[in-house]
């Protein structure tokens, strides 16, 4: 009998012990998700906004070295090596001149031989010009001496008289021709040596042009820097596509007017070009100064300033990353002989500080119907409130509208869990996602 009570008594007990955990379990899911989610509070002080960003240094002052302006293929002799320090005045490129060389021998052989055609149409016309002042004088001399037979034409006979007249004009004929044809060879003789002293100047113009294209044969150093060679556009016969790796330019290489063969970068003055999310650009701005770490320089830090920042926002219309991004371009203090363009380094943009502000983690806060909101305590679960977005950095956003020390939640309750309860949320709905 007593062994059935017992029994009795230890079902009662494991029956309230199941009921006990039962209604712990339903309280439980009346409280819901809410009082579990994770929390903040709404601190007053001063946020120091810092931008962080990645960029590959270069330098701003840069020569390009491209083929001379001539006819025909260029085939590289000379050519300095990537990665070679170069001065002023040092030759860093040259091409086969042997072309222009057999131009400039063909100038000079027609220079001379123009300078000797003028000498002799010089001579002949000399020649000719004494030719013609005699026949010139003698024709003279046989009109005054028609004039003076035709002055005794009273003591002649009326036959000899116009005899002498007919001779006059005979004379006077002969010498106005004689004096047409002295124009006429004269005139010849002058357009002979135009043409000449034409060919002369030419040929003197070829000399010059082609003296110039040897000279520009070879392509010295206009700055000092370090030399870098271009990839050969022409290795592949003229095909490219993006992507496509290109062989260095080497000598012997053979390429034509007007293509870039190498570049000098003046590795004394460097700066870093970045780019900035849309976010970050009010955080930056000229003059601000900076850190940079140089990932092939770990072991030292640099000081410098934000040298200018693009007004206008660039990609996010393609592709996967719809982040719209603003160039920026950071300028270095001090030059360290171990720095060269493309190197990779890490920059710290220091803004000016925030006094007295009341800001938040940029994860409590959401956007609901198109308005900044955060989830604010309220009893045992959290009712969305409206507030004012004054600054946003990449960690912390700047608010207004709320108190110090207000708890507000770090996840979305609306979306935190299929029990989770919104009683009073004047919005309605769910929220979207992180700001």
């Amino acid at each position: 009998m007593k062994k059935r009570t017992r029994i009795r008594f230890g079902i009662a007990i494991l029956a309230v012990i199941v009921v006990g955990v039962g209604i712990a379990g339903s309280v439980a899911r009346l409280r819901g998700p809410e009082a579990s989610l994770p929390t903040t509070k709404v601190v007053r002080g001063n946020v120091d906004p810092k931008v962080y960003a990645n960029g590959e240094l270069r330098t701003p002052n840069s020569a390009l070295l491209m083929a001379p302006p001539v006819g025909g293929t260029l085939q590289i002799v000379t050519l300095a090596k990537t990665g070679a320090m170069v001065k002023p005045g040092d030759i860093v490129l040259e091409f086969d001149p042997s072309e222009q060389e057999y131009s400039l021998e063909q100038a000079h052989s027609q220079l001379a031989q123009a300078e000797q055609q003028i000498t002799k149409t010089k001579a002949d016309g000399a020649v000719s010009s004494a030719n013609d002042q005699v026949a010139l004088l003698h024709a003279r001399y046989d009109v005054r001496r028609a004039e003076l037979d035709v002055s005794q034409n009273e003591l002649k006979s009326a036959i000899d008289a116009k005899k002498n007249d007919l001779a006059l004009e005979d004379a006077h004929r002969r010498l106005a021709q004689l004096e047409q044809d002295v124009q006429s060879r004269t005139a010849s003789n002058q357009a002979n040596l135009a043409v000449y002293e034409t060919q002369r100047t030419k040929a003197l113009l070829d000399i010059k042009q082609a003296e110039d294209r040897i000279q520009s044969m070879t392509i010295r150093a206009t700055i000092a820097g370090l030399f870098s060679r271009k990839g050969n556009q022409d290795a592949a016969g003229g095909f490219f596509f993006t992507g496509m790796t290109l062989p260095e330019f080497q000598e012997g290489d053979q390429t034509f007017p007007g293509r870039i063969i190498g570049q000098i970068l003046d590795v004394s003055q460097m700066e870093i070009s970045s780019q900035v999310p849309e976010i970050s650009r009010a955080d930056i701005n000229p003059g601000e100064s900076i850190e940079i770490n140089i990932d092939a320089i770990p072991e030292n830090n640099f000081r410098g300033k934000v040298k200018t920042v693009a007004g206008l926002a660039t990609g996010g219309d393609w592709g996967g990353d719809p982040t719209r991004r603003f160039d920026v371009t950071f300028g270095i203090d001090g030059a360290d002989g171990r720095m060269r363009p493309g190197q990779t380094a890490k920059i710290i943009v220091q803004s000016e500080q925030l006094k007295n502000v009341l800001y938040l983690p940029r994860q409590a806060l959401y956007i609901k119907d198109g308005k900044p909101v955060v989830f604010v305590k309220a009893g045992r679960g959290f009712e969305p409130h409206k507030v004012t977005v004054k600054h946003t950095t990449e960690a912390l956003v700047v608010v207004e509208g709320l108190n110090e020390g207000t708890e507000v939640a770090l996840v979305n309750p609306e979306t935190a869990g299929p029990h989770s309860s919104t009683s009073g949320n004047p919005f309605g709905g769910a929220a979207g996602g992180k700001k």
